[in-house]
């Protein structure tokens, strides 16, 4: 699928190509520009983001190569008998092979996706952790993405000089998109004491943002002591710790009843600081809508806004073990014309009370 001479000439010439202070600012301007589509696609199919990108930059040679400034086609994709739109004729394997045309880039973004998750070629790469960039690159390979022996290296040398696994990460929800900010990553390069090392960079980016949220989480909610009321329900905001029989003795509720008005398996006692509710919640919540912040569950969100867990996953089309992405926006009080964005990422996806097993 790859133009061969063209990504050959790009292996042989790489020490060039990364050294040029043109060709970085050429790749920079690329991932700049495209690095929301690569986010936005991967939280939609599963496509790795660090793995679009780094197809996009090399099949474009940085978004100059001919076929993608006559197709919009960022991936080198031919017509294949399935396609019935616009085309363009470009010399690869062959000479004047046929290639799909798109109305923009982010056709050609989406159709990449629809093209690997649709095709049962590829369907092993799906089983990958989406962080495998390695993987995802020799897995591409050995499906016959592309003719050229060199190419899986031209991936992972790309994302490694790039740092794109950084755009991976924020579309799995471990490092949020502070200030939309392309040199963010690169910030973090340069205090990174192990220097090349793309993964120590990541996981030291990961462990400072986990810092951040930590100190950030410290800040308890203020809510006041004893009974009080949200969205019109009762409620008690007590301690890790807390008995819940004696939560029930103290409000004279049974002890049954507090987890089922909880959404939540029995247990002893309360497993952190945590809202229980002395009554059934509501089926609406007080506010319109609710976004999701990080770290946050379905169940942390129905907590908050004394809404039946069951209730907000029917408003918003979703499902037991569901989590949408980080910045969705949940509805509260109508039904949502469609299904919110899921964040990719598993460690975040959880039933009420228990942890969920990954199942992508």
């Amino acid at each position: 699928m790859q133009r061969f001479r063209n990504i050959l000439l790009i292996c042989f010439l790489a020490p060039a190509f990364a050294s040029s202070a043109q060709q970085s600012e050429l790749v920079n301007n690329y991932i700049s520009q495209y690095r929301d589509q690569a986010i936005a696609e991967m939280q939609r199919t599963g496509v790795p983001a660090a793995i679009k990108l780094a197809q996009g930059i090399n099949e474009t040679m940085a978004g100059t190569s001919n076929l993608v400034l006559r197709s919009n086609n960022h991936f080198g994709i031919k017509c294949k008998s399935t396609w019935t739109g616009e085309s363009v004729k470009h010399n690869d394997d062959a000479r004047g092979e046929c290639f799909r045309k798109y109305a923009s880039s982010e056709d050609s973004y989406r159709d990449h996706s629809d093209f690997l998750r649709g095709s049962q070629r590829y369907a092993f790469l799906f089983a990958l952790d989406p962080t495998d960039y390695s993987g995802w690159a020799w897995g591409l390979k050995k499906a016959g993405y592309a003719t050229n022996p060199r190419y899986a290296t031209a991936l992972i040398k790309t994302i490694e000089d790039y740092g794109l696994q950084y755009y991976t990460f924020i579309a799995l929800g471990k490092i949020p998109d502070k200030a939309n900010d392309p040199d963010s990553y690169r910030d973090v390069v340069t205090e990174n004491p192990d220097g090349d090392n793309t993964n120590s960079v990541i996981s030291n980016a990961i462990k400072i943002v986990e810092k951040q949220q930590e100190t950030s989480a410290v800040k308890k909610p203020d809510y006041p002591r004893g009974e009080f009321r949200i969205n019109e329900t009762r409620v008690v905001y007590v301690p890790q710790g807390t008995s819940y029989l004696a939560i029930a003795k103290e409000y004279n509720v049974d002890l049954a009843k507090i987890f089922e008005f909880n959404d939540m398996p029995r247990a002893e006692e309360t497993d952190k600081d945590r809202l229980v509710y002395l009554q059934r919640k509501r089926k609406t919540g007080n506010n319109e809508f609710h976004i999701v912040q990080p770290g946050e569950t379905l169940h942390d969100i129905a907590q908050q806004e004394a809404i039946r867990f069951e209730s907000l996953l029917e408003l918003n089309w979703l499902k037991e073990g569901d989590m949408p992405a980080l910045g969705e926006q949940l509805h509260l009080h109508k039904k949502a014309s469609a299904t919110p964005k899921q964040a990719l990422n598993t460690n975040f996806l959880l039933t009420p009370g228990r942890p969920l097993k990954a199942t992508n």
